[in-house]
């Protein structure tokens, strides 16, 4: 016997709304995999919870890659079509940035460590690579301006000496050794 059919609209209890969006998540998340496995297709999926969180799958060319190659294909679509609308040019751009605004900070929670679970091990090792350069650069940049501070704080040093020099020659007359004889 089959399931009746389900009237969609609101879920009204809060907790049998998490159940059934938590259910309903893993079904969507198996069922996108499913279709990249079984017919090779590139597949970008990116849920959004009530409160903000991210839950998203991307086949292994990587959610970037994929979102880029939309992007590309939106941009096509649009010089082929123009819209006459600006209303309609505007949202298009600004679901662009907005995406890629998700993307950045998405991007950024993993280089500082957080939901990684998601991450293939190519993506980890992606993400170790950019922090290691990232950290080449740091050192490099750091050991320059040490350098430089060292090379300032030298020629204070210099200038404060010829100053010393300067002062006690002049606080002192010059020593002669025939004012020995007097005494």
């Amino acid at each position: 016997m089959g399931r009746g059919k389900v009237t969609l609209k609101r879920i009204e209890n809060k907790i049998n709304r998490q159940v059934t969006f938590s259910k309903r998540r893993s079904g969507l998340l198996k069922k996108a995999h499913e279709i990249s496995v079984l017919c090779d297709a590139d597949v970008a999926l990116i849920i959004f919870s009530t409160k903000g969180k991210l839950c998203e799958y991307a086949t292994d060319s990587s959610m970037e890659r994929i979102l880029d190659r939309y992007d590309r294909h939106c941009s096509e679509m649009q010089r082929t079509s123009i819209p006459n609308d600006s209303q309609e040019i505007w949202t298009l751009g600004n679901g662009k940035l907005k995406a890629k605004l998700e993307l950045l900070q998405k991007a950024q929670r993993h280089l500082m460590g957080e939901e990684l679970d998601s991450l293939s091990i190519k993506e980890l090792h992606s993400y170790e690579q950019q922090i290691d350069t990232a950290l080449k650069h740091i050192r490099l940049r750091k050991d320059k301006d040490l350098q430089d501070q060292n090379t300032l704080l030298s020629n204070q040093i210099k200038e404060k000496k010829k100053e010393l020099e300067q002062l006690t020659h002049e606080l002192m007359p010059p020593f002669h050794f025939g004012m020995l004889s007097n005494w």
